[in-house]
């Protein structure tokens, strides 16, 4: 397995697992396909923005999973913290690629000068759930019944990571910063 930085060229297969998770789990909580040229976009906006796009490749090149974070929220004070993602294509999960991947995505958080780390996660989803403490995420919160998908409710579970032990500066910006 390789994990490297993302390129159009896999966005086909990103589509891919990211669309067997809309129309068969609740780990992502749309209801809209998309197609590889969305993906493509998203990847490239991504990218343009600062944030990683990670994929885990088979030896022959095919996408078994994928990793991105993003920004957490949209003010200025939240700006060291990001929210992130990551899925496995199905019936290759419990072999390692969602652990090597969340793994360069913390590597690559800290390498960015990032403080915190948030992941929202169904809180039916226990598997998830326990890849994230494995790797010192913290159960933080749980919201109830905040989504909806496949006609139930769902809530949803907060775990955080501190990727640094930096104080605040006086203006807001991390003093190692």
């Amino acid at each position: 397995m390789q994990i490297l930085d993302a390129a159009a060229q896999h966005a086909g297969g990103i589509a891919e697992i990211y669309n067997h998770a809309v129309e068969h789990t609740t780990a992502i909580w749309n209801e809209r396909l998309v197609d590889a040229a969305d993906r493509a976009e998203w990847i490239a906006e991504r990218q343009a923005d600062g944030f990683p796009v990670l994929v885990a490749l088979e030896d022959g090149g095919t996408v078994i999973g994928y990793a991105t974070y993003g920004p957490w929220r949209p003010h200025d004070g939240y700006r060291h913290t990001v929210e992130h993602s990551l899925y496995v294509r199905e019936g290759l999960r419990g072999r390692g690629t969602g652990s090597a991947l969340l793994s360069a995505l913390i590597e690559r958080a800290r390498a960015q000068g990032l403080h915190v780390m948030v992941a929202g996660i169904d809180a039916e989803n226990q598997g998830s759930v326990r890849l994230h403490e494995r790797f010192g995420f913290d159960r933080v919160g749980v919201l109830p019944q905040v989504g909806t998908k496949f006609g139930r409710w769902l809530d949803l579970a907060f775990l955080q990571l501190v990727l640094d032990q930096a104080p605040a500066a006086a203006d807001g910006s991390s003093s190692s910063r």
